[in-house]
């Protein structure tokens, strides 16, 4: 179907008359709210989105057409739309809608069917309709648009919308579980400008001084899907993969910027061969591995990860941003948290395939180092895991009350001690399982996937043949970190575990005696060692265990009193 021309027909309507939109409401600023049972009941099948991105007015105009099949009879169809975009039109199944069957008070849209939809059956509708899109003010620590410019004052343009989620430009179901099994991306913008997008290049249309760029992607997440507009130039590439299948390489930059760019882009290979050999094949080999060169900071957009980094040079020897984001094509796009209570699957694994990376890169001591950065940060002011429905600010935002940053770094280091506790072996191969479904995924074989913590903790289990819900507990689903204490009587040494709330933690502890290393069962959360007079004695000589660190919170009091008086 030829799209292109509704689109460029409304265009002059918007023209220089765009107004600033009315605030968010709270369920749209909100990414993850509950799905409705009409949601529940449907399989998203295909979006086919063509949008016009005017510079010149900062507004679009959108022509989505969206298929779905029902589970059950309908009446009607649910969706997300921020309600400052303008209906102008919608139909189902070709049928044109009227009004009264149209409702978006505060950004759930409810589509009232001519006819029911039966069990099995599917349907199709189309909106139309244009707007000014909500703008980013701190990007991409809040969602929207952002309405740059290049240093030569031509648009460059980004959206970033984890937090509020993709109903912020287009109609969808704002939920990790909303994603359509395909989508088809029609992007259009005033030419010379270039649009580097989602999934697989379909080609480019110019005309009337417009160019239409067309994107195709299968299963995006829902935040995943993102806007890149700008002058961009083009790096390309291709990495043979140990799986042996090759992976297009593809690196969009702002002129001025190759030198810079191709140092980064030869960080591509090295970064895919080192997640390649830890967890796995790279989920989507057969679109690409890419990156672009954006004004904000950067976000895991699936196949095209956003990168404002500014190519910052690191004592480390490799840029953290990209190898952070690329990490979310794993833990993010490939396994998709089935609730953003389960966050932490992204953020943590995240987190600490960065310290493992720098063990493979330089050895010990960065290692060590990158694990020690991450103990500084920790809060321990909530759980990272609720055990309830979350939205997605109720968990980054710990002013709400959430674990904030502790998703990130506290869930590093839990999984560090995990896989001190269980091996490597049965780390990586529940870590395997989580991602793919699968213990030998290949390219091709395997499709993306939903995990939660509930199911991490059951593969944990399985493949461990330990009942681990006591680390779980303990890590997971309270705040204070288990408290380790220690008496020394004479020649005597007494460990015992300690929990805030109580509970059983039996975690083994080794203990480093002059220069022995004495391992410490702790089967009833307690163990007694004999000590040779004057020993020097070392508890957790490796760090292997997170656990209460009295002088680092000595160290944290300290400096929130600093910041204050400053």
């Amino acid at each position: 179907m030829n799209r292109l021309p509704l689109i460029l027909a409304a265009g002059a309507l918007l023209a220089g008359c765009a107004t600033a939109p009315a605030p968010l409401t709270d369920f749209t600023a909100n990414s993850g709210s509950p799905r409705s049972a009409e949601q529940l009941a449907m399989r998203f099948e295909h979006a086919d989105l063509a949008l016009r991105v005017d510079p010149a007015s900062r507004s679009i105009q959108g022509d989505a057409t969206l298929t779905f099949t029902a589970s059950a009879a309908l009446s009607r169809i649910v969706l997300e739309l921020d309600r400052n975009l303008t209906i102008d039109a919608a139909l189902a199944d070709g049928v044109a809608l009227p009004p009264s069957a149209i409702s978006n008070p505060k950004g759930r849209l409810t589509l009232t069917l001519p006819a029911p939809l039966a069990a099995g059956a599917r349907a199709t509708v189309r909106l139309r309709y244009h707007g000014v899109p909500h703008v980013a003010k701190r990007a991409p620590w809040d969602g929207g648009f952002m309405w740059s410019k290049t240093a030569d004052g031509q648009p460059w343009i980004s959206t970033t919308v984890e937090g509020e989620g993709c109903d912020l430009f287009w109609p969808c179901i704002d939920h990790p579980q909303g994603k359509p099994e395909r989508i088809d991306l029609h992007i259009s913008v005033p030419a010379p400008l270039v649009v580097a997008g989602n999934g697989v290049a379909m080609g480019m249309d110019e005309a009337d001084g417009w160019r239409t760029y067309h994107w195709r992607a299968r299963h995006p997440s829902t935040y995943g899907v993102a806007l890149n507009i700008g002058p961009y130039e083009m790096l390309s590439g291709e990495y043979a993969s140990r799986y042996g299948n090759r992976i297009p390489l593809r690196m969009w930059y702002l002129k001025g910027h190759e030198e810079k760019a191709k140092g980064l882009f030869a960080e591509f290979a090295p970064m895919l061969d080192f997640f390649e050999s830890t967890i796995g094949p790279y989920p989507f080999g057969d679109e690409k591995m890419g990156v672009v060169e954006t004004p904000h900071l950067g976000m895991e957009h699936q196949t095209i990860n956003a990168y404002g980094n500014g190519y910052v040079k690191s004592p480390l020897g490799y840029d953290w941003l990209l190898h952070h984001e690329l990490s979310h094509e794993w833990f993010g796009n490939q396994m998709t948290n089935a609730d953003w209570d389960d966050m932490w699957l992204h953020e943590g694994f995240g987190s600490y395939m960065q310290p493992l990376y720098l063990q493979q890169l330089r050895g010990e001591r960065e290692f060590q180092s990158e694990l020690f950065n991450h103990r500084k940060s920790l809060l321990n002011k909530a759980p990272i895991v609720s055990g309830k429905t979350q939205r997605i600010e109720d968990v980054y935002n710990d002013s709400r009350g959430g674990p904030g940053n502790d998703i990130y770094t506290k869930g590093s280091l839990i999984l560090h001690t995990l896989r001190n506790l269980i091996g490597d072996d049965a780390f990586f191969a529940a870590t395997r399982r989580m991602v793919y479904g699968t213990d030998q995924p290949l390219p091709g074989k395997f499709v993306p996937r939903y995990g939660s913590t509930k199911e991490f903790i059951a593969l944990c289990n399985e493949i461990s043949g330990q009942d681990l819900g006591w680390f779980f507990d303990a890590y997971l689903y309270h705040a204070a970190l288990p408290e380790l204490v220690e008496q020394r009587h004479g020649d005597q040494l007494t460990l015992t575990w300690k929990l805030k709330d109580g509970g059983s933690f039996p975690m083994p502890i080794e203990v480093r005696v002059n220069d022995r290393i004495e391992r410490l069962s702790m089967s009833n959360g307690q163990g007694t060692l004999q000590l040779p007079p004057h020993a020097r004695v070392t508890i957790d000589p490796a760090s292997r265990v997170l656990r209460h660190a009295p002088h680092i919170d000595a160290w944290k009091a300290e400096q929130n009193q600093s910041k204050k008086k400053g």
